[in-house]
């Protein structure tokens, strides 16, 4: 039993290595479908070793590893292949700026790597999160090339904007490394006022859901960021 959650991680690494594969076919829903199982098996690899009681050094180092790949490489990915589909030749007429500009989507996955480095040393984020967690920052890049498929509201040539993607790139990368303490959806209880924000935090991702579909995501970042800032959790007290 000891081992059930370094599979459940390791089936993590499995879904972000299917992902990228994905992509090479530009099939971006099939990717998206398998980050998001792989970001159900990223909490329930966690919550596998406390119900059977097995934490271990090399659980910790697993859990990192499959992260950096589904969590890390992905996002890279994603909006490498973005940069590819751009207007780019249509503002300049540079291979060597091209290349600049398509290897420098990479930054997230540079950053991912330092935002987990930082997560496994930081004893803050026991209780609340330092940075936006790398698995809500892949899902908000993932869901760009599903908007433009599913392009309901006329995004298509802002998103494959060269600058609108190196933006995102460089936003993205400095919150997952800012000091911004941002919320746990670790419930401290059963009362409505010890989980305030949690809660709200619920509801409002699934209106968001519910309304904008795939353009919900980079919303869900923003309301995430935004509630935090509200209800800062490092303010709160422990119950």
């Amino acid at each position: 039993m000891k081992h059930v959650p370094n599979i459940i991680t390791l089936l993590n690494l499995l879904c972000g290595c299917m992902a990228i594969v994905s992509m090479f076919y530009s099939r971006f829903d099939q990717a998206a479908i398998l980050v998001l199982i792989a970001l159900i098996l990223d909490y329930l690899d966690g919550f596998a070793a406390r119900a059977l009681n097995v934490h271990s050094e090399l659980g910790k180092q697993l859990d990192s590893l499959a992260d950096m790949v589904t969590f890390g490489v992905v996002p890279g990915m994603v909006l490498y292949h973005l940069f590819l589909q751009s207007s780019f030749f249509a503002s300049f007429d540079s291979k060597l700026l091209f290349t600049c500009g398509k290897y420098s989507m990479f930054i997230v996955t540079l950053f991912s790597c330092l935002r987990l480095g930082n997560f496994n040393i930081d004893p803050r984020q026991s209780t609340y999160f330092i940075g936006v967690p790398t698995p809500l920052n892949t899902m908000m890049i993932i869901s760009l090339p599903l908007i433009l498929s599913y392009d309901r509201f006329g995004l298509s040539s802002f998103i494959l904007n060269p600058f609108t993607l190196v933006g995102i790139a460089c936003i993205s990368s400095w919150l997952l490394v800012a000091e911004i303490p941002l919320i746990s959806l670790k419930l401290k209880s059963l009362k409505w006022e010890d989980n305030q924000p949690q809660i709200i935090l619920l509801v409002g991702c699934l209106g968001l859901i519910l309304l904008f579909a795939f353009a919900a995501p980079p919303m869900i970042l923003l309301f995430y960021v935004l509630l935090s800032l509200i209800y800062p959790p490092n303010k709160v007290k422990p119950v």
